[in-house]
């Protein structure tokens, strides 16, 4: 009888990843300069955005845990039996598979790399309770060393490839926001234009990254009522003449998230409305021009604030004024380091990518009801930054339908 392995390796097919073996070969010195100054000899990250930012692999946990173990020397994905080969394909370096035979296979996968008795760090902001927990128990640390902040740090200066990556990523939206306008008209309802935009981003996808896996693209288009909130979900309501739209477009692509969020109106936009509609279209342009190196989150946060207030709209402020972009999702990942809110003294520099997104909600049964949103991403560059959104925003152009 064939003894039940608790882990093996399960490689087969050709490796297929966003970037090429240089990008990763970087981002893990980078990692591993990280390792050297605190003492580290293993990291071992638990989070999906991590594991892609420094291997490729995006995992989907369907309550199975997923990890990447580094070391000086090498970069091993953990992965669970059920995925098969795939991770292998999809992950830069080394994987292993763990199987269900046995409760803890998963940690005894990792120890094979990391060895007991080590300085391990890890994920202070992803890992539970229960996990680090395990942790103790199974690797026996001689230390545990917290490098969020520090690989946040890092994915917040992007690299040549991904912006290149994200810039795709910003026409993708480009094109769902093409769609869903063309897709507005009174009568027809909200899920109908979302699906629109979310068949067209899918497409141009996978024309422009044949080899991608396809996955986690969505829309939220929203009319009415349904603006107050910038995450509301999509619904069967039926659009009306002279109803707010929301328009928001987030293609996916290899972990990448990028967005596209634009007010619109159906058919025609009272003057209390566009009055309203005017001024985030001014504050948006405003913030735009505030995003240039040298600039402190919280000093562009305080510059908008002001300009909001002193028309008297800035307790219809609803959020922040933007953030980083890269590996993140709205399931997973944030560089919360790089937002433009009160509490947030980052300095923008040449490599950051950050959206501008003034929103103003209006309560019901006051003039102009209804959610107000621009968006666009920018690049910081040496000289200013570059605007990677190209569809239009304000009235002149998206009273539609």
């Amino acid at each position: 009888m064939t003894a039940r392995l608790q882990f093996y390796r399960f490689h087969q097919g050709d490796k297929v990843l966003p970037f090429a073996a240089s990008e990763y070969d970087a981002r893990l010195a980078g990692l591993r300069a990280i390792m050297a100054d605190k003492g580290i000899e293993a990291v071992v990250f638990t989070s999906m955005h991590n594991i892609a930012y420094y291997a490729g692999f995006l995992y989907c946990s369907f309550g199975r845990p997923y990890g990447l173990v580094v070391t000086p020397t090498e970069s091993v994905t953990i992965s669970a039996g059920i995925d098969a080969a795939q991770p292998w394909r999809r992950s830069h370096g080394d994987n292993i598979t763990y199987t269900d035979w046995q409760r803890g296979n998963y940690w005894r996968a990792i120890r094979s790399v990391t060895g007991l008795g080590k300085v391990i760090g890890y994920e202070s902001d992803h890992m539970t309770v229960a996990t680090r927990m395990a942790l103790r128990d199974d690797l026996q640390p001689a230390r545990l060393v917290d490098v969020a902040a520090q690989t946040m740090t890092q994915r917040m200066h992007k690299s040549p490839a991904e912006l290149d990556l994200i810039r795709a990523g910003a026409a993708v939206a480009d094109v769902g926001g093409y769609a869903m306008r063309d897709a507005i008209k009174p009568g027809v309802r909200e899920i109908d234009v979302a699906m629109a935009g979310r068949d067209a981003m899918e497409l141009e996808i996978a024309k422009r990254f044949p080899g991608a896996e396809y996955r986690d693209t969505w829309v939220w288009f929203q009319s009415g009522i349904n603006t107050d909130g910038a995450h509301n979900p999509v619904t069967s309501r039926v659009l009306e003449h002279g109803d707010i739209l929301s328009l928001n477009a987030f293609p996916m692509i290899s972990g990448y998230y990028t967005a596209l969020e634009r007010t619109l109106f159906v058919g025609a936009v009272d003057n209390a409305s566009r009055a309203i509609w005017e001024a985030n279209v001014a504050a948006h342009e405003y913030g735009m021009s505030l995003l240039v190196p040298g600039a402190k989150c919280s000093d562009v946060t305080a510059k908008i604030n002001a300009f909001f207030e002193a028309r008297d709209l800035l307790q219809y402020r609803t959020f922040g004024y933007g953030h980083s972009f890269g590996v993140l999702s709205h399931y997973y990942g944030r560089e919360a380091g790089l937002e433009l809110r009160e509490d947030i003294d980052t300095v923008l520099e040449p490599g950051m990518v950050i959206s501008m997104e003034p929103m103003l909600t209006i309560p019901e049964a006051q003039p102009g009801a209804g959610g107000y949103r621009e968006h666009d991403i920018l690049f910081i560059t040496a000289e200013g930054n570059e605007d990677v959104t190209r569809y239009p925003y304000g009235p002149d152009f998206n009273v539609v339908g």
